[in-house]
């Protein structure tokens, strides 16, 4: 007798005459599970993790941007973040945006990626968001479609591209164009 079993003649033939009904395979929605799973890449969240040592440093977290002219706009965390931004600084060039959690009673794990910050003119709200495809121009301010378009930022377009856009501070703008 060999290592793998055939079914009974009789019970192939059934299910070859559609005598018998078979299981029904779940229908397939279109929702892919969890990432990670089935081998789903995930876009790159930072470009570079570092330890420093910040003994002014409160509370557990901390959330900066660091700007080209060695400033820093700070969205969450108190005291001295200069140490947390000197030891990002070393794997990513400024502009940036980081993300420190504290890992001790003064050591930090920090991550960052790079940004592209532009000076725009007040658009009237925090948020931005133009579409460019072909000669169409969709344009959204703060979730309302606004008519019009954005001149300095169509003008960062890549092709066909979505840019969006979020006011870091005044007229300072995190922007990140994708291609269509």
């Amino acid at each position: 007798m060999g290592l793998f079993r055939r079914k009974p003649l009789h019970q192939r033939l059934a299910e070859e005459g559609g005598l018998v009904e078979r299981e029904p395979r779940p229908l397939f929605t279109g929702v892919i599970p969890e990432a990670g799973i089935h081998g789903i890449p995930r876009e790159r969240e930072y470009d570079a993790v570092v330890t420093a040592k910040a003994p002014d440093m409160e509370g557990a977290t901390a959330r900066f941007v660091g700007l080209e002219d060695g400033s820093l706009l700070v969205e969450e965390g108190d005291g001295d973040l200069t140490a947390l931004a000197q030891a990002i600084e070393t794997e990513v060039k400024a502009p940036y945006r980081a993300i420190a959690v504290r890992r001790g009673e003064t050591q930090w794990a920090v991550a960052g990626h790079g940004l592209r910050v532009v000076t725009l003119p007040e658009p009237g709200g925090d948020e931005v968001e133009l579409v460019v495809r072909g000669e169409e121009r969709t344009l959204v301010v703060d979730g309302n479609r606004s008519f019009g378009t954005f001149p300095e930022l169509e003008a960062l377009a890549e092709g066909d591209s979505v840019i969006r856009a979020t006011r870091l501070e005044g007229s300072l703008w995190e922007v990140r164009v994708d291609r269509i």
